[in-house]
């Protein structure tokens, strides 16, 4: 029995499934991952701009950086592996999809059990964090008319409703996240590098707990030696491939 094979069995007979899903999984709908070689602007890396630090410092060349990503996720679209993990959130039960990624091509393509584990980039918040304006509203205006933006409620700057690096993931999301790593039969990893804490650790956990682990990947990472099965293959190509082999099968 092949790889491929192998992972259908084991989802055709789970009751509970959670996948964690990286920058892999949206790089077929032409997102680059703003790291590495490909993730520099204006010559600067995101790890020094996507930080509480440098929006202290100078919130409008961040929210420069911002607004021209947004610009180019309003263009994207989501993928077929965008719209099978949709699909699946939507038509078989216990199926949760932990999301690394803050473009919202999971929440376009339909899905519905999904945590945001690092936030979204069509949300912001009060910078101020005024009473009103604490939690993160949805705001999908592109371009900004204005750099940084304000908040409607008191006038102070917000900021995007994301996770920055060196920031802390928000207790109650790593928590709901944890537990369905911890519950579930069968746990995916797809298309992510596996070295971006916790976010990274949610598979050990779902090991730990005795669920069968799955990496989706076109190359290694440091979670392959530790998974149960390792496929090697794009999301867009695997899922889908995943998909209709369930489907033959019922």
């Amino acid at each position: 029995m092949g790889d491929l094979d192998r992972a259908i069995e084991r989802l055709r007979r789970a009751g509970r499934i959670t996948i964690l899903t990286g920058a892999g999984v949206s790089a077929a709908s032409g997102i680059p991952t703003f790291r590495g070689d490909d993730g520099l602007w204006k010559k600067v890396r995101a790890e020094t701009i996507a930080t509480p630090e440098a929006f202290q410092h100078d919130p409008k060349f961040v929210w420069e950086w911002y607004d021209w990503r947004r610009s180019v996720i309003l263009d994207a679209k989501p993928n077929a592996a965008h719209d099978v993990l949709g699909r699946w959130t939507r038509e078989r039960a216990g199926v949760t999809v932990i999301a690394q990624n803050v473009d919202g091509l999971h929440e376009r393509a339909g899905a519905e059990r999904l945590i945001r584990l690092h936030g979204s980039i069509w949300h912001v918040r009060c910078w101020a964090r005024c009473s009103a304006g604490r939690e993160d509203w949805l705001d999908r205006t592109v371009p900004q008319p204005r750099l940084p933006p304000l908040c409607p409620h008191c006038g102070a700057i917000v900021r995007p409703g994301v996770v920055w690096f060196g920031e802390p993931l928000d207790r109650g999301v790593l928590a709901e996240a944890t537990l369905a790593a911890e519950e579930c039969d069968v746990f995916l990893t797809v298309g992510t590098s596996s070295v971006v804490y916790p976010a990274a650790g949610l598979v050990h956990h779902a090991k730990h707990q005795g669920a069968f682990t799955i990496e989706i990947n076109p190359d290694a990472t440091e979670a392959s030696a530790q998974v149960d099965l390792a496929v090697r293959g794009k999301a867009e190509e695997v899922l889908p491939a995943l998909d209709r082999g369930l489907l033959s099968r019922e």
